[in-house]
């Protein structure tokens, strides 16, 4: 989306009575929830706002530091790097110590929740302006990507607490703000009934509106949440599986990127795989900042990075599983292009490293060492590696996602035949991989979870599918993360939540 952030106060506004003893003056050029929806105009910078929201982007810092510490710490594919361990609320994540008072956590919920409220304003006020101020057409678009939106960060939140508060109506006074957390099916209800409405939406926008929510991204997300709630109420599985297996089949016009690094460097962005995808920007034009130091979070230091997250052993062991079977004689492409580590690929001339040979980087006094570091995130150049700010484009849902994920509906129906062409399209395009071995339900449910663990670190789709299948635990303890326990399957509410909202026990 073309990020023109508006400084709306209104938005979050709350109507709070005043006594009768006082005096009430109002300013009758001030902006109000009242007098801001006047036209078309007004509308799309109400649901600008509401994009601005995605993933704490619009903040240079907190965009890295909350949404990898809370989303990616916990998974068994990841470490922290060594200046991440200066960082208390961090490490408590790693460590799973943290309480309902953690920081980290408690801006995420904040960040999603402040997103629903953006949402909410322009579902319900873009439908209050008048006719002759706006196209029919535009307002449908308008109020049916805000419930994209809507869907979204209720997604967010579902995924990450067992029990959130459903945020449906725009707040306009201060007795609505304390509200009790709802049932599961409640939330789930709320976001797939959403992620409808948005299916509506065009296939594709324009060259000035690229990254706002389509088609394809609204039953991609529908698809994943019907799949999702699939194994959360087993006696609904087949029902559900079903619903994933429509939704899924509604995503088309895409297809697998060959250069599979390209996605996350900066060089390709929101091409032919990326359906729904975070937009970032080198321009300051006007004061803009939707640039970010992300690149400096995510490399290690002998890449001049901040050392903050790298590949564990366990990602490092399952990319080398099946041995150097790729095209080439070589492992698994998908390795190559998430991880730089001590190889002949990087070392014969063929994968140099920035222009450098691996053993270049990794060296004490002239003494080659092997660290895993990610290259995944990381930008195309040197020259860009090297500078402050970068703006590389986050694939949010891509078209391998949707692939895996019909894989794995059709497999759990029964239709495992049908699964293994999937696996194999990924397999080959992003690994240069020959077909899987195994025909049974249980070979393919084994390559499903192989597949979708090497296809997507960084990601953070890691914790989602582990909890989905029932297998955190087991993860957790062959990683020898000893601290974990199935209490941590999911965050506690924060404190700042209970302590402002006397509904919650």
């Amino acid at each position: 989306m073309k990020k023109i952030i508006y400084i709306l106060s209104i938005i979050s506004l709350l109507v709070i009575p005043a006594c009768d003893d006082y005096l009430e003056v109002t300013s009758p050029d001030m902006l109000t929830s009242g007098n801001f929806w006047r036209d078309v105009t007004d509308a799309e910078a109400g649901l600008s706002a509401a994009y601005s929201q995605l993933e704490y982007s619009i903040d240079t810092w907190e965009y890295a530091e909350v949404k990898w510490p809370v989303e990616a710490y916990r998974e068994d594919i990841v470490l922290m790097g060594n200046d991440a361990m200066n960082y208390p609320n961090w490490v408590e994540l790693f460590n799973f110590t943290y309480t309902n008072g953690n920081s980290q956590v408690s801006a995420y919920w904040w960040n999603n929740y402040k997103g629903l409220s953006f949402s909410n304003q322009v579902i319900e006020k873009v439908s209050e302006i008048p006719d002759d101020k706006i196209d029919s057409q535009q307002r449908e678009q308008i109020v049916n990507e805000a419930h994209f939106l809507r869907a979204y960060y209720h997604l967010k939140l579902i995924l990450n607490w067992e029990e959130i508060i459903v945020r449906d109506k725009y707040i306009t006074n201060q007795e609505e703000l304390s509200k009790d957390v709802s049932p599961r099916t409640e939330a789930w209800d709320l976001i797939i009934e959403d992620f409808k409405k948005a299916a509506s939406l065009p296939q594709s926008h324009t060259a000035d509106n690229i990254g706002r929510a389509t088609k394809g991204a609204a039953y991609s997300y529908l698809g994943f949440a019907y799949l999702t709630r699939a194994y959360e109420e087993p006696e609904k599985k087949n029902e559900y599986l079903q619903l994933a297996n429509d939704a899924l089949n509604q995503v088309s016009g895409y297809s697998l990127e060959e250069n599979f690094s390209s996605m996350f460097s900066g060089e390709n962005k929101n091409g032919k795989e990326s359906i729904f995808e975070l937009q970032f920007s080198m321009s300051t034009a006007s004061g803009a900042n939707y640039r970010t130091q992300f690149h400096k979070w995510m490399a290690a230091s002998e890449l001049g990075g901040w050392d903050e997250i790298l590949p564990s052993p366990v990602l490092m062991d399952a990319y080398m599983k099946e041995g150097k079977i790729a095209e080439g004689n070589l492992y698994d492409n998908r390795l190559y292009e998430t991880v730089f580590f001590r190889d002949d690929y990087f070392n014969d001339g063929t994968g140099k490293v920035y222009g450098y040979e691996y053993d270049e980087y990794f060296n004490v006094d002239g003494v080659p060492y092997n660290r895993p570091v990610f290259r995944k995130f990381l930008p195309a150049t040197a020259t860009e590696l090297y500078q402050n700010y970068t703006a590389i484009n986050i694939p949010l849902m891509r078209y391998a996602n949707v692939l895996l994920m019909k894989a794995e509906v059709l497999n759990e129906m029964g239709q495992t035949a049908q699964a293994i062409p999937l696996i194999n399209e990924v397999r080959s395009v992003h690994g240069n991989m020959p077909p899987m071995t195994g025909t049974s339900q249980e070979d393919v449910r084994r390559q499903i979870e192989h597949e979708r663990m090497i296809e997507f670190p960084l990601e953070n789709y890691r914790w989602y599918d582990l909890r989905r299948w029932g297998k955190l635990q087991e993860a957790m303890q062959t990683a020898g993360r000893t601290n974990f326990s199935m209490e941590n399957a999911f965050y506690p509410v924060p404190l700042t939540e209970i302590n402002t909202n006397d509904q919650l026990k």
